[in-house]
């Protein structure tokens, strides 16, 4: 399966799949006119990889996972290295999230100031 295919086949673009290449997490051989052509089992490994990408992780935790990518993360018991990683990379959203609501409320509080009036909270999707 070429690139393109493996893109479409996993609903991520033939750059991200280059990357994933890059960072080791898949791999391709390359046919005689230099395409990359990929094994279909390469289609789950991406699915779990994006998988766990929108779960929170970046592809640096996701190394940990290499062992088990080839098969059902989603529903597999987490292994001790896993959750360890998992609640890691938890505190450091949580961390982040904190710190971008304490500006959030000094910007809001200095334009209270400012302006006497409260502005409006953001529109909700």
């Amino acid at each position: 399966m070429r690139i393109g295919e493996l893109a479409r086949a996993t609903g991520t673009t033939a750059r991200a799949l280059r990357h994933y290449e890059q960072a080791g997490l898949i791999c391709s051989e390359r046919a005689s006119n230099g395409y990359r052509v990929y094994d279909e089992r390469t289609v789950t490994r991406v699915r779990n990889i994006r998988y766990l990408l929108s779960a929170g992780l970046v592809l640096d935790d996701v190394r940990v996972f290499l062992p088990c990518l080839d098969g059902d993360v989603s529903a597999a018991q987490p292994s001790a290295k896993g959750l360890q990683v998992a609640l890691e990379r938890l505190a450091v959203l949580n961390e982040r999230i904190t710190t971008q609501t304490e500006a959030r409320d000094r910007l809001e509080a200095a334009l209270r100031e400012k302006t006497a009036a409260r502005p409006r909270p953001p529109l909700v999707a």
